[in-house]
């Protein structure tokens, strides 16, 4: 009888674990976007696209302007027919609507901010989701007397050769891959301590 009762609970406990196993992999959501590119296909990128876009050549119909300040900024003033899509408010599903949306209409999101550098991190992000039709507007956006003023900004290109930066880095990484990990066997050396011994007691009754 013991040993029924024993097959019947390990049973139970297998059947209960298997059902959490279950519910868990059903109710697993899969990440709702994921990075397609990598950062080494990203800086592939950048020094082999042109990705600049200046002041007079906005009234490109292609472009669609959006402004990554935050939103108190785009309404103190903006550039004309700008949208505004916050860095840190790409991700919401309202706004990767609106990207994809321009995306299949075939135009470029031309994004800008108070200069070209505030927008680096949203290019990198939508550049490294895939997305293909990104570019940056050179401006500098500053305030007269509560009145947006835009200039045109011009970028200096980098000296630095991006592409052999790329290809060492990957070369190293393979190196580093490649070598193999050394272990050494560390020898524990014993110390003999030796014990005092007693010194007599002194003096009596």
């Amino acid at each position: 009888m013991k040993e029924l009762e024993k097959t019947k609970r390990i049973s139970i406990a297998g059947t209960l674990t298997i059902l959490i196993v279950l519910i868990a992999v059903l109710s697993f959501e899969r990440p709702k976007y994921l990075y397609k590119v990598n950062s080494v296909k990203t800086l592939e990128k950048l020094i082999s696209f042109d990705y600049y876009v200046s002041l007079d050549e906005i009234n490109n119909p292609d472009f669609i302007l959006i402004d990554v300040r935050n939103q108190f900024e785009y309404e103190k003033g903006h550039i004309e027919n700008a949208i505004n899509i916050t860095t840190s408010e790409i991700l919401s599903d309202n706004n990767t609507d609106i990207l994809k949306e321009i995306e299949e209409k075939g135009k470029i999101a031309l994004l800008y901010g108070a200069i070209p550098n505030d927008v680096n991190g949203a290019f990198l992000m939508m550049t490294q989701l895939g997305f293909k039709n990104v570019k940056i507007l050179t401006v500098e956006n500053s305030y007269f007397e509560n009145q947006l003023i835009t200039k045109n900004v011009s970028i200096e290109k980098s000296n630095a050769d991006i592409r052999a930066f790329i290809d060492e880095s990957i070369k190293k990484a393979n190196i580093d891959s490649e070598e193999k990990v050394v272990v050494k066997k560390i020898t524990k050396k014993v110390i003999t301590v030796r014990k005092k011994k007693k010194a007599p007691a002194e003096g009596g009754c």
